[in-house]
């Protein structure tokens, strides 16, 4: 073999290596530090929902309520009551709730027991509020009990998912 042949293995050796070392240090400090958890805007990310379902909305028919008026005791926030986001309230506007470490969840958690997609909270046709896990490992647990199946979630009652829980109230 020449020489140059040689040089050019061993730098190609020495680049391969130090990108593993490189990403060896980057999964360790990940492992250290956690994901980070960032805050998302509320006005904005509130006006948004908001704007699309004003756009997206059908007018609405006789027999249903008009206007935007809401049942009596429906909820109107989620509120975290217990893990590392205690305090974090969003608003319930009729979207889809996300919860679980994917970055793109509508509430990221960081905790070693939540799947990246952990669980969903929706409303149903008749304003009922839905919970669903979405095959997570750990499971979803409504009041004590696995959820198996889409179960409606009653005002107050508590929704853990790892060593988050979460409720709904008004």
């Amino acid at each position: 073999m020449s020489e140059l042949t040689l040089t050019v293995m061993r730098l190609g050796f020495l680049a391969v290596l130090w990108l593993f070392v490189i990403v060896a240090v980057q999964v360790i400090r990940s492992d250290l530090f956690g994901t980070r958890v960032t805050q998302r805007g509320s006005r904005r990310e509130a006006a948004r929902p908001q704007q699309a379902a004003r756009q997206a909305a059908p007018p609405p028919q006789r027999g249903q309520q008009g206007g935007g008026r809401q049942r009596r005791n429906a909820p109107t926030k989620l509120v975290v009551t217990e893990g590392t986001l205690t305090g974090t309230t969003v608003a319930l506007q009729g979207q889809t709730i996300t919860l679980g470490r994917a970055h793109d969840s509508t509430i990221v958690l960081d905790d070693d027991y939540a799947s990246s997609r952990h669980a969903r909270i929706y409303p149903d046709q008749g304003g009922q509020w839905i919970v669903e896990d979405l095959g997570s490992t750990n499971g979803t647990y409504l009041d004590r009990s696995r959820l198996t199946t889409p179960t409606p979630i009653q005002l107050g009652a508590p929704i853990r998912i790892g060593k988050t829980v979460i409720e709904l109230r008004k």
